[in-house]
């Protein structure tokens, strides 16, 4: 029996909106889009309500090629030929149908209706009123595609992936493995902080954050971390962000700074800085010490990388704007003693967080993103000083964005080699790292997001 349930239409249109904006390809990330659309307006809407409208977001997005399936199952008209934001509308509509229990059908049909009425002609509005009722009259009988016959086809439908990742992960890890991976992908994952540890100490934080949040632990590998669910605000109303006591960050990234090892009073450079999670964590195992270059393409993201650093209390971080495609010269001299290559890349290994990336075609061209990852690695490996130790990093588990490109290096570098044995470090890196030495993590192992890493130690 569904309960009842607030029934604004707010967040429904504000979803509507979001994902219209995702389908116009204005933006490349949902987070920009979510920022434009929500944060950076004059929207009021209570926490019961932000919840809900990240629920019809996410849900849509996570679901999405299920819900296409339903959607070509009681459409006469093809889905390419369905009018964008219609079938927006329709997704939205579903999803609350077959996926939101809470939500009485009524009301997701009634609220999609109502939507239609603002986009499109009276034939299309009746339309997804018919379409829907078919749904909700006949969900009970959906022919899926058997496991047995189809895997890929059963699989791509029924967890909501597109086929060309079904049969990459089919064919690298079985059918059972590729089922887990895909339901850890599809799962809501807790938010995940790093403690700054020079404002206050990890279980002090804990108990701080227990007053904002209805649950929150202590991450099992990283000395530094916490996650939390269901907050009660907006993170960046919380007191304990605004004092500068966490940063929001992966466990797996955070494991990441400790393999690069930094050192006080080293010189480092984070080559692809982006906001800055991986910057602040270096300048807190450095102890505020020292000087960390960080360099990134995007200016905008340097200026909220040094807002970070400020609310954080770091103060050896100096930014600077560049695309590693070309090479640095003014770096050229530098000698770095450590290196941090966060290369850009496909990000399937963060799907979870992110689910707009199962649908954005230009991810399948892994070697596009194997080329630059390769070049970025060239033009930084010339500025880390002999015995020097470069730590290349993505967040994607593929072949191509991984060994591909180190092997590659190798090829070409016979002044580096990789590192295998680590000391000293706070978790246990066996659990992380193949024979190889290369670091990997994987959601449906380590419940963390999907990261690959390995150590080039320049020998001469």
């Amino acid at each position: 029996m569904k309960k009842n349930q607030d029934m604004t239409d707010t967040p429904r249109k504000t979803a509507l909106t979001v994902l219209n904006s995702l389908s116009q390809k204005k933006h490349h990330h949902l987070d920009r889009i979510i920022t434009d659309s929500i944060d950076n307006t004059d929207l009021k809407l209570s926490i019961r309500d932000r919840k809900f409208l990240n629920a019809l977001i996410f849900g849509v997005l996570r679901w999405r090629g299920n819900l296409d399936w339903i959607i070509s199952r009681y459409s006469k008209t093809h889905l390419e030929k369905i009018n964008p934001e219609v079938l927006n509308i329709l997704r939205l509509g579903l999803y609350q149908i077959f996926f939101l229990d809470r939500i009485p059908d009524s009301a997701a049909v009634h609220t999609s209706v109502e939507m239609a009425k603002h986009t499109a002609p009276p034939w299309v509005v009746k339309y997804v009123n018919a379409m829907l009722r078919n749904a909700i009259r006949n969900r009970g009988s959906l022919p899926f595609p058997s496991l047995e016959e189809n895997p890929t086809t059963a699989l791509s439908i029924s967890k909501s992936f597109p086929k060309w990742l079904i049969n990459r992960w089919l064919t690298r890890f079985g059918l059972d493995e590729t089922e887990k991976l895909c339901n850890a992908l599809n799962s809501i994952p807790p938010i995940s902080v790093r403690c700054n540890t020079f404002k206050v100490l990890r279980d002090d934080l804990l108990t701080m954050l227990s007053l904002e949040t209805e649950m929150v632990s202590l991450t099992l590998n990283s000395p530094d971390g916490l996650f939390f669910v269901s907050p009660k605000k907006a993170i960046h109303e919380f007191s304990v962000f605004k004092k500068g006591f966490f940063q929001v960050q992966d466990e797996a990234a955070q494991l990441i700074t400790y393999l690069l090892s930094p050192r006080s009073n080293e010189t480092i450079l984070d080559a692809c800085a982006g906001l800055g999670g991986k910057t602040g964590h270096i300048a807190q195992l450095m102890k505020n010490t020292g000087q960390i270059i960080a360099v990134d393409q995007d200016s905008k993201k340097l200026t909220q990388l040094n807002e970070a650093m400020k609310r954080l209390g770091i103060c050896n971080v100096t930014t600077c704007v560049h695309d590693f495609k070309t090479p640095m010269k003014k770096l050229q001299n530098q000698g770095f003693d450590r290196i941090l290559l966060d290369a850009p890349c496909s990000g399937l290994g963060v799907i979870r967080r992110n689910p707009d990336i199962k649908w954005d075609v230009s991810r399948k061209n892994l070697n596009q993103y194997r080329k630059k990852q390769f070049n970025l690695l060239e033009n930084v490996s010339s500025l880390v000083k002999p015995a020097g130790t470069i730590v290349y990093v993505v967040c994607s588990f593929e072949p191509e964005e991984n060994e591909s490109v180190i092997n590659d290096f190798l090829k070409t570098h016979m002044n580096f080699q990789i590192q295998r044995k680590f000391k000293d470090l706070p978790y246990n890196i066996k659990a992380f790292t193949d024979q190889h030495g290369f670091f990997r993590s994987f959601p449906h192992i380590h419940d963390m997001d999907g990261f690959f890493a390995a150590c080039l130690k320049r020998i001469r």
